[in-house]
């Protein structure tokens, strides 16, 4: 039974690290690989994923890129000097494997490439990170339709911040879609209340992974 999601926001800072740390810290048996982090001045992602889930150094992959500026990263590798290589980018040989995107699904890689072409590359089902807030139906429905333009296996939704059932009605109604797990506000990031966001908000992903 495959683990294996691809992690996509419908815009940047969406919570795509709080739900990667919530499925590692979940399941004892995961991988996460951020394959291209953009921004060093604080802690990187991948050490957030660990410090949030618990997780052990050995379940991290490292970065195939780590560049400087917190920017789209084809622009920042431009002001880095560095030329980002789709050949580098072949995901671990690695089951039940979380993989992190770097902003939304049609950000730039580099001059040639977006990410959502990474994304069917990869081949793997993908969970759409969205804000519950105002402007995620427009933002979520248009990644729905740039992967599914693509032919790209949809998991859900995961819906990040506070309930709002109408916001989550019309993704449902108008992207076809299912919410298969929510994260709401929480006053404390760690192992433990990760767990338990997993335990009482995640049974419809839980489901998924049950009968796959």
């Amino acid at each position: 039974m495959s683990r294996s999601f691809i992690i996509a926001g419908t815009d940047t800072n969406v919570g795509k690290t709080v739900l990667s740390s919530l499925l590692m810290a979940a399941h004892d048996d995961l991988f996460y690989w951020k394959p291209i982090q953009s921004g060093l001045e604080d802690e990187t992602d991948s050490e957030t994923v660990r410090k949030l889930s618990g997780c052990n150094a050995e379940r991290i992959f490292p970065e195939a890129y780590k560049l400087h500026r917190p920017l789209s990263p084809h622009l920042s590798a431009r002001l880095d000097g560095v030329s980002i290589d789709i050949e580098k980018l072949q995901k671990p040989n690695a089951e039940n494997l979380i993989i992190e995107t770097a902003g939304g699904v049609l950000t730039p890689i580099n001059e040639n490439t977006l990410q959502i072409e990474l994304i069917k590359m990869w081949s793997i089902p993908v969970l759409i990170a969205a804000r519950s807030s105002l402007g995620t139906i427009n933002h979520t429905l248009l990644t729905i339709e740039a992967l599914r333009h693509r032919n790209i296996e949809i998991a859900g939704v995961i819906m990040i911040g506070e309930s709002n059932l109408e916001n989550e009605k019309a993704i449902r109604h108008y992207g076809k879609m299912e919410i298969v797990g929510r994260i709401p506000l929480l006053k404390d990031l760690n192992k433990e209340s990760l767990r338990n966001t997993y335990k009482d908000h995640f049974s419809s992903l839980e489901n998924i992974l049950t009968y796959r």
